[in-house]
């Protein structure tokens, strides 16, 4: 692609930037100027990407919507685009439905000037990466939220995944708990492999385990509800006191799951979400989460991509944006609590 620019910049007697501004239909290209950028493409046979292309529509692709952070996420950057002149089309994933191959396709087809992915693909370590390497080639500006890859030419936006867990870990040590377990998705995806790194981490500096428990206070399942559930009931039946979860569904399950058991939340077990999603505050109890930064987080992805429509594109590298955690009423003190000295209390 790079090489297709300096070829028709060459002819046009402009910068490759001007070209990539032309390509993608970005505002403020004088008419002079798009012309002998058209002409050259002409004159070297090459499509004119603007014949299929609306500068005005950005596809933004998500997971299914029934976890409230990517409605959350998809709200954030469809205000942002509209407030700079462009119109959020956004597509969705759901189990049996589109693929992400297939929703980009059809974006690309009605002449999308970019593409967010949120929690895509680009998330996988076994996925094929050379998808996102076609739509260099077709010209078509992109940025990958949630998951890094360093096989993928991109911006990237993602939260710090292993600093969300040391605070978790740290937040849950300080209450006295010693026996904590981690319940999250499949070990093939970039987030859980950076949770698994922070939650280990912060195991060792703050209580010390070997790295045998380590290993078994790590349980994998579904992104769901039910998921939460079961690796929650796994997890205490391995003597944990308290359980960070890899999302708030999978906290609300992991709730559900020590009630099923007869215990209470916060006193006999504390549970930790991940997201802060909208209305999470007033669930029962009020759950204790690690806030992820959606709305700076959805910001920057826009201004990224929009900065790659106009053909000034940002460092291909990753941004990462701090966790916060907000304490609810889902944890409380744990049975080492009484041991520690009344200044840590």
């Amino acid at each position: 692609m790079t090489a297709r620019l300096a070829h028709i910049a060459a002819q046009a007697g402009v910068s490759k930037a001007t070209v990539s501004r032309v390509l993608n239909g970005a505002r403020g290209v004088a008419s002079g100027t798009r012309d002998s950028v058209l002409a050259a493409l002409d004159a070297l046979g090459y499509e004119h990407p603007l014949r299929q292309r609306r500068a005005e529509l950005v596809g933004l692709i998500t997971p299914e919507l029934d976890n409230p952070i990517f409605p959350a996420l998809a709200q954030v950057m469809g205000q942002a685009l509209t407030r700079q002149g462009y119109t959020p089309v956004l597509a969705t994933q759901t189990p049996g439905g589109s693929t992400e191959d297939e929703l980009t396709e059809m974006l690309v087809s009605r002449g999308v000037a970019g593409i967010i992915f949120v929690s895509g693909l680009h998330a996988d370590t076994t996925a094929d990466t050379g998808r996102y390497d076609r739509l260099h080639e077709r010209g078509v500006p992109f940025v990958l939220v949630n998951g890094f890859s360093p096989r993928i030419e991109a911006t990237f936006v993602s939260p710090d995944d292993r600093a969300a867990m040391r605070l978790a870990v740290a937040h849950l040590a300080e209450l006295g708990h010693t026996r904590i377990g981690l319940a999250l998705g499949p070990t093939r995806f970039v987030p859980v492999q950076r949770k698994i790194e922070g939650f280990r981490a912060a195991l060792r500096e703050q209580l010390g385990p070997a790295e045998e428990e380590c290993q078994e206070l790590v349980q994998h399942s579904l992104f769901t509800l039910e998921g939460g559930q079961a690796a929650a009931a796994a997890l205490i039946g391995k003597g944990c006191t308290a359980v960070i979860c890899a999302s708030d569904m999978m906290a609300l399950g992991a709730v559900r799951a020590a009630r099923q058991q007869g215990l209470d939340v916060p006193g006999d077990i504390s549970v930790i979400g991940f997201d802060d999603s909208p209305l999470i505050a007033f669930t029962d109890p009020p759950l204790t989460t690690v806030r992820q930064p959606a709305k700076a987080m959805g910001q920057v992805a826009v201004d990224a991509l929009l900065e790659e429509i106009a053909g000034t594109p940002p460092p291909r590298a990753e941004f990462v944006f701090m966790p916060e955690l907000v304490v609810r009423g889902s944890t409380s003190a744990g049975p080492r609590s009484e041991q520690r000295s009344p200044d840590l209390r």
